[in-house]
């Protein structure tokens, strides 16, 4: 008799949580950090500035990411609980029409009625607000919002993101702080991209292509405001 072997499987969409939070912060702090360190050298002439904005934008960038997604995040999964709370007590109140709502929703997916009432009773039998949630509501285990786990990764992400051009302001000489932070963010948005793609099975040049043009255009804007301001200043 033949014997069913079963192997683990990794899907992408069970790192799209953490994957979004990584890829927004660490992109977030390389362009933010990195325009605000090319605007304020393109209108100062000293060194203390420049370390000292780079080194503001990077503790506020972070504060700002972990909060931000805190409370978006938090929302998401306050509105999840709040869907589960109504079908929590749907199921108690009217658990038939409920057995019946699940099976039109499997009918609607291609099975046969009859089947269809078979596998809503018995996924109802194990766990009927999993089964509700999951095929009902769209709430799985995967991608349910995590809000702790989104605020922790966008700041610690964002940290590590703006501390790149923020080295760049260490190591380079003072008259070429523009163009070896403008250089260096562009590669790392590009490294940053490709990972990013890579890790979420997108297309890497694409994605390669897309951060490094924001990331381009944003230096770009800064750098003309602060030449701007500076010479009026």
């Amino acid at each position: 008799m033949g014997r069913t072997i079963l192997h683990p499987e990794s899907h992408l969409v069970e790192r799209v949580g953490w994957l979004r939070a990584a890829v927004l912060g660490a992109n977030d702090g390389i362009v933010s950090t990195a325009s605000l360190i090319v605007g304020v050298a393109a209108a100062s002439p000293r060194h203390s500035d420049i370390l000292i904005a780079g080194v503001a934008g990077l503790v506020a960038g972070a504060m700002s990411m972990a909060a931000g997604e805190y409370v978006s995040v938090s929302s998401q999964s306050d509105t999840e609980q709040a869907d589960l709370a109504r079908e929590r007590a749907e199921l108690q109140n009217d658990i038939e029409f409920e057995r019946s709502e699940l099976a039109e929703i499997y009918v609607k997916r291609g099975v046969e009625p009859d089947l269809a009432r078979q596998v809503a009773l018995q996924l109802m039998a194990k766990d009927a607000l999993g089964a509700h949630a999951r095929d009902e509501l769209g709430i799985s285990e995967i991608t349910t919002a995590r809000p702790v786990q989104a605020a922790l990764t966008s700041a610690v992400t964002f940290a590590v993101g703006a501390a790149l051009p923020l080295l760049m302001v260490v190591i380079a000489p003072l008259a070429y702080v523009v163009p070896v932070v403008a250089a260096a963010s562009l590669i790392f948005l590009g490294v940053l991209g490709a990972v990013g793609a890579k890790a979420g099975g997108a297309d890497v040049a694409r994605a390669t292509l897309r951060v490094t043009f924001w990331g381009a255009l944003a230096m770009a804007l800064t750098a003309g405001i602060g030449k701007i301001f500076g010479t009026v200043v």
